[in-house]
C-alpha cells in the first residue's frame, strides 16, 4: 500500500520548533483508555475505535517520552537504526503530540477479540495494519493475499505488528522484564484489564511477530516458539498427557523422541503403544484397549519418511477421545497441512526448513488457542524460552521460506530418480517416489515431498563411508533443510553408540545415507552425487 510522501514531510528545524520533552505522568493506555474514532486532518484517514475489535501484535507499555511531531523523522539515520533495535522496548507505544495508534497483545488479554483490520493510517503517517479477515481455525489471514509466499513474507509484521516503528524488519526487542507505571496498572495485568508480557519467560514482542507467521501458515489460532525442537516435543507430551496416561505413537522416528517417550515418560506413569505408521488396525486396538490420550508422530517420519493418514487417524482417534499431533518438519507447513487435514496440533523443529539457515535452533507447536495456552502454562514454568535474537533469524528466514523449498523440493524429487536409477543405489526412500509404501497417501496430503532424500548404498558401512567421504557438496553434519546441503549416515550420526543389530531393530543400516538438499544449483548437486558414486 502506497503511503503519500506528503506525510513524511520534515518540518523546518528552528527555534519555534516543538521541544522534546520529559513526561512525569504519561497517559493510562488501558482497554478502557483507548480514544474514540475522530476525524483526521489528512482526506481518507481513520483512527481505531475503541469499541471496534481489534487483534493488534504489540504490547502496550508505559510512556516515558513524549516526542513532537515528526521526531523520528529528524533523527540521523543511525540514531533511528539504534532507536529500532535497542531503544523499542521504551518507544514501543510511544504517543506522538499529534495523536497516534496504541498496539495491544492479544495474548496477554483474553478479552480482545480476533477480527478484521480495515487499513490505518496515523496523523503522523505511519502504517500499522491493513485489511484482514478470519479464516477457518481462527487465524487471520488477509483478503488481498492468496499464497502461502506472501504470508510468509508479510503475516505478524505488515498485516498488524504491534511494535511502532517504521522499520520494514522487526526489531529485536532485547529485555528481561516489562515494567508498570504504578501498582494499579500491574494490577490491571493480573486482572486482564491491562496488556504486558510481566517477565521474558512469558513472551517478548519479537517473539510474538514469529509465532503469527507460523499460525498464518498453518491455519492456526494460536502458535508458541520454544527453545528447541525436542523442547516442544517433551513440554507438549507432559502437559497433554496426564501421570498414568497412555499415548501411541510410530516405530520410525527420531531418535530423541523415542528415547524421552521409553525413558522419561514411565516415570511419571505414562505408558506408550508402537506402531508401524500404516497399521491403521493397530492404531484401533490401541486406543480400544487403552485409555489413550494422545497419537504423536512424525508424517513423513525421521529418516525413511513413511506417512501417516492425518485424516484417517484424525477420525479414528477423536472418535476415542484422544487428540492428534503431527510433528510435520519433513514437510512444512507449505507441504502439508496437518490442522486442515484433521489433526489438533503440528509440531516443528524450526531449527530445519522454518529457519533454514542453519544458524538457530527452536521449536513451535501450533493449534487451537486452548490446547496451546494449556501447553504455554507448562512451558512458563520449565522456562525452555526462544531468545528474542533467535526469534528475529526465524522472522528472517521465513520470507525465503517457500522459495527456499520450492528449490529443495525439486531438486530432492529429482535426486530421488536419479538415485533410484542408479546402478550403485539399492533402495531410495522419498514419499515422492511411486515405490515409496505410502505414496498414495502423500499425493493426497502433501503439495510437495520435502528436501531430504534416503537412500542405501550398495555396500557395507565403509563403502558407504567412501561414499559420503567422496561428496564436496554438502557438509557433513546432524540437521537438515539448510541453504547448504547436508549429508550423514545415521548409522554413525545418530546410532553409533548401539550394536549392528540393535541399529537394524530400529531400521537403521550401516549402508543408510541421508541428504538434505540445499538450495544449490540441481546439476552441479547431481554431477556432485554421481562423482561419487563413481568413485566407490
Amino acid at each position: 500500500m502506497a503511503v503519500s510522501s506528503s506525510c513524511f514531510a520534515k518540518p523546518p528545524l528552528s527555534a519555534a520548533s516543538p521541544s522534546f520533552q520529559c513526561r512525569s505522568d504519561p497517559p493510562d493506555f488501558s482497554f478502557s483508555s483507548f480514544p474514540k474514532a475522530e476525524s483526521s486532518s489528512r482526506p481518507g484517514s481513520r483512527r481505531l475505535s475503541a469499541d471496534a475489535p481489534v487483534r493488534a501484535y504489540g504490547l502496550s507499555s508505559s510512556l516515558i517520552l513524549r516526542f513532537p511531531p515528526n521526531f523520528v523523522r529528524q533523527l540521523s539515520t543511525k540514531a533511528r537504526r539504534n532507536c529500532s533495535n535497542i531503544g523499542v522496548a521504551q518507544i514501543v507505544a510511544a504517543a506522538w503530540s499529534d495523536g497516534g495508534v496504541k498496539g495491544v497483545n492479544d495474548k496477554a488479554a483474553a478479552a480482545v477479540p480476533a477480527a478484521a483490520f480495515d487499513e490505518e493510517v496515523c496523523s503522523n503517517g505511519s502504517v500499522q495494519v491493513q485489511e484482514a479477515k478470519v479464516v477457518t481455525g481462527g487465524s487471520l489471514k488477509p483478503s488481498f493475499l492468496s499464497f502461502d509466499g506472501s504470508l510468509a513474507v508479510h503475516a505478524g509484521e505488515r498485516l498488524g505488528r504491534g511494535i511502532v516503528t517504521d522499520a520494514i524488519t522487526t526489531p529485536v526487542v532485547n529485555t528481561s522484564a516489562y515494567f508498570f507505571k504504578k501498582t494499579e496498572e500491574l494490577i490491571d495485568f493480573k486482572e486482564k484489564r491491562h496488556a504486558s508480557f510481566e517477565y521474558g519467560r512469558y513472551g517478548n514482542p519479537t517473539t510474538v511477530v514469529a509465532e503469527e507467521k507460523i499460525s498464518a501458515l498453518e491455519g492456526a489460532e494460536s502458535t508458541l516458539i520454544l527453545a528447541s525442537g525436542m523442547c516442544a516435543s517433551t513440554v507438549l507430551l507432559m502437559s497433554l498427557v496426564p501421570a498414568g496416561g497412555h499415548i501411541v505413537t510410530t516405530t520410525d522416528c527420531y531418535r530423541k523422541t523415542r528415547v524421552f517417550i521409553e525413558t522419561f515418560l514411565p516415570k511419571m506413569g505414562i505408558t506408550a503403544s508402537v506402531i508401524d505408521p500404516a497399521d491403521n488396525e493397530g492404531l484401533e486396538s490401541a486406543l480400544k484397549n487403552n485409555k489413550v490420550s494422545l497419537f504423536f508422530t512424525e508424517s513423513p517420519t525421521n529418516p525413511l519418511f513413511r506417512c501417516v493418514d492425518i485424516k484417517l487417524v484424525s477420525e479414528l482417534c477423536h472418535k476415542y477421545g484422544a487428540l492428534v499431533c503431527i510433528d510435520g518438519t519433513f514437510a512444512t507447513p507449505l507441504n502439508q497441512k496437518a490442522l486442515a487435514l484433521g489433526a489438533d496440533l503440528v509440531l516443528h523443529s524450526a531449527t530445519k526448513f522454518i529457519a533454514g539457515h542453519n544458524d538457530v535452533i527452536a521449536g513451535c507447536i501450533s493449534g487451537s488457542e486452548k490446547l496451546v495456552t494449556a501447553i504455554r502454562t507448562l512451558h512458563h514454568v520449565l522456562g525452555g524460552v526462544l531468545n528474542p535474537n533467535a526469534a528475529y533469524l526465524i522472522i528472517r528466514g521465513m520470507k525465503t521460506l517457500h522459495l527456499r523449498v520450492q528449490q529443495q523440493n525439486l531438486t530432492a524429487m529429482k535426486m530421488a530418480e536419479v538415485l533410484e536409477a542408479h546402478p550403485k543405489v539399492k533402495r531410495v526412500y522419498y514419499p515422492g517416489l511411486p515405490s515409496h509404501p505410502e505414496h498414495s497417501i502423500a499425493k493426497q496430503q502433501m503439495t510437495g515431498f520435502g528436501g531430504v532424500v534416503s537412500f542405501e548404498v550398495d555396500g557395507d558401512l565403509h563403502r558407504t563411508i567412501k561414499f559420503v567421504d567422496a561428496l564436496r557438496i554438502p557438509y557433513i553434519a546432524p540437521s537438515f533443510g539448510g541453504c547448504e546441503s547436508i549429508v550423514d549416515q545415521p548409522a554413525i550420526m545418530s546410532y553409533w553408540d548401539l550394536t549392528q543389530a540393535e541399529r537394524v531393530a530400529f531400521g537403521i543400516k550401516d549402508n543408510l545415507v541421508r541428504f538434505s538438499f540445499g538450495v544449490e544449483d540441481f546439476e552441479d548437486v547431481k554431477a556432485d552425487v554421481l562423482q561419487a558414486l563413481h568413485s566407490i
